[in-house]
């Protein structure tokens, strides 16, 4: 799923979008889930003013075709840019939507390196080891011990050893790395891994196994802006 423009904007068949969020505005279709908050954290690190629209995914409005037309996989997040002409920018998978709001709304490059930067690859290696690697591991194993409808033992025991494995993969890079994923200080990469290890406890993942982990998880959660982007629930667009 890429950037795509169009000149009408889809957000008007929301059934639920309220009728005075006017152009221009962001809105966000999420939910509290670890992908969501990849989405939230950023935005809240950045101040930015935007609309979310929380979408229950158990009821699969998601899959109503108001929401298809704006994102053909059916997933949360998607977020709709509309510009002061509204034109319409919308943008789902969760990498393309940190990378978009680094590009376009992190001017002062504080979580984010440009693609002129020597890090901007480094970024994008371990964005995609976080979208590829880890996420659909760690998913497949709260899916096998917290919701399969029968005990799939070999299920439980592939998708945990792969987590574990990845997180591993993690420790040695922050052993390196000083304490973050890229650069010395919080990157897009960090946010997209952190939303995912922060439920580690979620299938009962002891985190003292990986020190490094724990003391990068712990450093995240006091940065100004993190816990608003964990948390969100409601949040109105103001003019």
């Amino acid at each position: 799923m890429s950037n795509t423009f169009t000149t009408k904007n889809l957000d008007l068949d929301d059934p639920n979008h309220p009728k005075d969020l006017k152009a221009p505005y962001l809105k966000l279709y999420s939910l509290e889930t670890p992908n969501g908050q990849k989405a939230t954290i950023y935005l809240e690190l950045l101040k930015l003013n935007y609309h979310l629209t929380r979408l229950d995914i158990r009821t699969n409005v998601q899959k109503e075709p108001w929401f298809i037309a704006l994102n053909p996989n059916g997933r949360i997040p998607t977020l709709s840019d509309v510009d002061s002409n509204g034109n319409q920018t919308k943008i789902s998978e969760t990498g393309a939507i940190l990378l978009y709001l680094g590009e376009k709304y992190d001017t002062e490059r504080k979580y984010y390196y440009g693609i002129d930067d020597p890090l901007y690859w480094d970024q994008i290696q371990w964005l995609t080891f976080q979208i590829a690697s880890h996420a659909p591991y760690h998913g497949q194993a709260h899916h096998f011990i917290k919701y399969a409808p029968e005990d799939i033992p070999y299920g439980k025991k592939r998708y945990l050893d792969e987590t574990e494995r990845v997180f591993g993969v993690y420790e040695i890079r922050l052993k390196e790395n000083n304490g973050w994923l890229v650069g010395d200080h919080l990157n897009i990469a960090d946010i997209a891994a952190f939303s995912w290890i922060n439920i580690y406890n979620y299938i009962d993942i002891d985190i003292n196994k990986w020190p490094s982990i724990k003391a990068w998880l712990e450093k995240i959660r006091e940065i100004p802006g993190v816990q608003e982007g964990l948390n969100v629930k409601e949040h109105e667009f103001k003019h």
